[in-house]
């Protein structure tokens, strides 16, 4: 057996602008508002990449509104 992946059986690592990770087939065109993250594989290395990677589920957007608003009460604003 051939130690090359085919298009086939490979995947990248994509994340959007939300900080939130997927995976998509590299011989597909990488959906609008994603881009690709740096890894590349088969879907399980993929997958446990972004198990090992995604440890904070909030979107970006929750999580800059979470610190704005505890930057507030920390001024008392």
């Amino acid at each position: 057996m051939s130690d090359v992946l085919s298009l086939a059986d490979t995947w990248c690592v994509v994340i959007n602008l939300e900080d939130q990770y997927s995976i998509w087939p590299v011989r597909k065109e990488i959906p609008y508002g994603w881009r690709e993250e740096g890894k590349i594989g088969t879907k399980e290395d993929c997958l446990a990449h972004v198990n090992k990677v995604w440890v904070d589920m909030r979107p970006r957007s929750l999580k800059e509104a979470m610190a704005a608003q505890a930057q507030a009460g920390a001024t008392g604003a």
